[in-house]
C-alpha cells in the first residue's frame, strides 16, 4: 500500500473564493471584497473601498454560505476524508482590530464543521487565506505594521479555543511566498497575502521583507498558541510551490535556478527551522534591511516551528540566466522561460507531474517533516453537455491531469519514503478563481450553473471526474483508473 490507511483524500477551496454573502452575518469587507474581475490575461484590480457599479466577483462567490450543506453532501459521495477551507477573518473580527469577536460568525463555522463531522470529513483550516480585513490595509497598511501581529494572534487564539476538537489541522498563511514574485504582480500580491498598499516610489522589496517577516513572527506565535490551547492539534505553513529548474545544464542557469529557489523558498527555512537562512540575511545586510528584525522576534520563531508542511503545486518553472544581476544571479521571474518538454494549461501554466514528485523530495530532504499537498488542480474552460444523464461535463482531461499527479505522489511515498499525509484536490467544486477573479475558470469534480456574466441559478451538477475521484478515494488510490 502507497498510503497510509488514514490517508485524508478530499479538495480544498478559500472562503473568499466560495462562500459570498459578503455581508451577511456581522461580515466586515476583506481585501478580497475589493479585487475586480479579470480575465485571462487581464489582471484584477484593487480599487480604493467598494465602488458602486464595479463588479467583485468575492461578493458572490457560489453562495456556499447558503449551500454549504448540499455541497458537503456531494463530497461525501465522493468519500471524502477530508475538506480543507479557510475561516474568513472578517466573519470573526470584521474589522481586523476589534476587540471582541462577532458571534454570528464563529456560530457559522460551528455548525459547518459540526456538519462536516457528522458527514466523517476532517476539517483542515487555513486561517488567512487572501482575506484579510480592509480596514487594516486602510489605517496600518497591513502587515507593515507590527500592530497586526498582535491583531492576527488574536484572531487565531479565538479560533483555537472555539474550535478545539473540531479542528485538527490547522495552517497559518496561504501561499505565503508568492509575494516573492515582485516584477509583474508585486502589488497585488502584497495587498493580497499581507493587506499591504504599495504607492508610487514605494521601495516595494524592501515592503515585501518587513511585512512577511511580521507575517512569520505573527505565524510563530500562532503556532506556539495552537500547541498551548490544544495539544492534539496539528498546524503547519502553507508554501506556494512550484519548482525551478535550469533551462539547460549550463552552469550559470543551474546557479540561476538555484538563487530562484533560494528567494523564492526562504519563507519554509523559517517556517519549518525558526530562524532565516544565512543567504537571506546576507542579503539583509547588504540592503540594510535588518532594522524590523527585534530580538523577541528571533525567539518567537524558535519556538514556534510548524508540525507539517502544507503546499501547493500546480506546476514548475525553469530560469535562464541573463546576466541581468551580473554574477550576484539575484532572482528575477523575469528570467522564467517556457520549459519545451512540457504542455500548458489554457492560462500557460505548464503541467509538469513529475515536478510534483521533485518538489516532495526537495521539501523532505531539507525537513524531514510531514506534508500535505493541499491544492493541486486544472483549470479549464468545461464545455456543458447539455444531453447527458450521467454527467454534465466530459473533464477527460482533468482527470488526465489529476491522474498523473497523483501516480507522481504516489511514487514519492513508495519509492522515495515520503510522509504524506493527505492530499486535498483543488477545487472539488467550481469557484471564483483567485489570480483572475473568473467564474469560467473552472476546477471541479462539481459544476456550478454560474458564469462570469452572473448568469445562471447556482445549481450543482457532477462532471465525469466526480465518480473517477470516488473511486480513486474507495481505493486509496491504488487504483487511478
Amino acid at each position: 500500500m502507497a498510503f497510509r490507511e488514514d490517508f485524508l483524500w478530499g479538495g480544498a477551496v478559500a472562503a473568499h473564493q466560495c462562500e459570498g454573502a459578503w455581508q451577511e452575518g456581522g461580515k466586515g469587507v476583506s481585501i478580497a471584497d475589493v479585487m475586480t474581475a479579470g480575465s485571462n490575461g487581464v489582471a484584477r484590480r484593487i480599487t480604493n473601498g467598494v465602488i458602486e457599479g464595479e463588479d467583485y466577483p468575492n461578493h458572490v462567490g457560489i453562495d456556499f454560505y447558503h449551500h454549504y450543506k448540499e455541497d458537503l453532501a456531494l463530497m461525501a459521495e465522493m468519500g471524502f476524508k477530508a475538506f480543507r477551507t479557510s475561516i474568513a477573518w472578517t466573519r470573526i473580527y470584521p474589522n481586523g482590530d476589534d476587540a471582541q469577536p462577532n458571534e454570528e460568525g464563529l456560530k457559522f463555522y460551528d455548525e459547518m464543521f459540526d456538519e462536516m463531522h457528522r458527514l466523517g470529513i476532517e476539517p483542515v483550516i487555513t486561517l488567512s487565506h487572501f482575506e484579510m480585513p480592509y480596514h487594516l490595509a486602510e489605517k496600518y497598511n497591513g502587515f507593515m505594521d507590527r500592530r497586526c501581529i498582535e491583531f492576527f494572534v488574536r484572531f487565531a487564539k479565538t479560533c483555537f479555543e472555539r474550535y478545539k476538537g473540531k479542528v485538527k489541522y490547522w495552517m497559518t498563511f496561504n501561499e505565503i511566498n508568492n509575494q516573492a514574485e515582485l516584477t509583474q504582480m508585486g502589488a497585488h500580491h502584497l495587498i493580497q497575502e499581507g493587506a499591504v498598499l504599495v504607492k508610487d516610489g514605494d521601495d516595494i522589496e524592501y515592503m515585501m521583507y518587513k511585512s512577511a517577516h511580521h507575517e512569520l513572527v505573527a505565524s510563530a506565535l500562532a503556532v506556539k498558541a495552537c500547541h498551548e490551547i490544544d495539544p492534539d492539534a496539528q498546524i503547519g505553513c502553507m508554501i506556494g510551490m512550484n519548482g525551478v529548474y535550469p533551462a539547460t545544464c549550463n552552469p550559470e542557469d543551474v546557479l540561476n535556478a538555484q538563487q530562484a529557489m533560494h528567494q523564492k523558498y526562504w519563507y519554509v527555512e523559517v517556517h519549518a527551522r525558526g530562524h532565516y537562512p544565512r543567504h537571506i540575511l546576507k542579503k539583509f545586510e547588504r540592503k540594510g534591511y535588518e532594522n524590523f528584525i527585534l530580538p523577541e522576534d528571533e525567539k518567537a520563531l524558535a519556538e514556534g516551528k510548524v508540525d507539517y508542511i502544507g503546499f501547493s503545486y500546480y506546476m514548475s518553472y525553469a530560469t535562464k540566466y541573463t546576466g541581468r544581476f551580473g554574477r550576484s544571479f539575484d532572482f528575477s521571474e523575469e528570467d522564467f522561460v517556457r520549459n519545451t518538454y512540457l504542455k500548458a494549461s489554457d492560462w500557460g501554466w505548464q503541467i509538469d507531474p513529475v515536478g510534483l514528485r521533485w518538489c516532495l523530495n526537495w521539501f523532505n530532504d531539507r525537513f524531514e517533516l510531514p506534508m500535505m499537498i493541499v491544492e493541486n488542480g486544472f483549470g479549464a474552460y468545461d464545455k456543458y453537455i447539455e444531453d447527458n444523464d450521467e454527467y454534465v461535463v466530459d473533464d477527460q482531461y482533468r482527470i488526465d491531469y489529476l491522474k498523473e499527479h497523483i501516480a507522481a505522489m504516489k511514487e514519492a511515498v513508495d519509492y522515495d519514503g515520503v510522509d504524506l499525509l493527505g492530499y486535498t484536490m483543488w477545487a472539488p467544486i467550481d469557484i471564483v478563481s483567485a489570480s483572475t477573479g473568473e467564474y469560467d475558470k473552472r476546477y471541479g469534480f462539481i459544476y456550478v450553473n454560474y458564469n462570469n456574466a452572473h448568469e445562471g441559478d447556482f445549481s450543482r451538477s457532477k462532471k465525469k471526474s466526480f465518480d473517477w475521484y470516488k473511486h480513486v478515494i474507495e481505493t486509496n488510490g491504488e487504483d487511478l483508473g
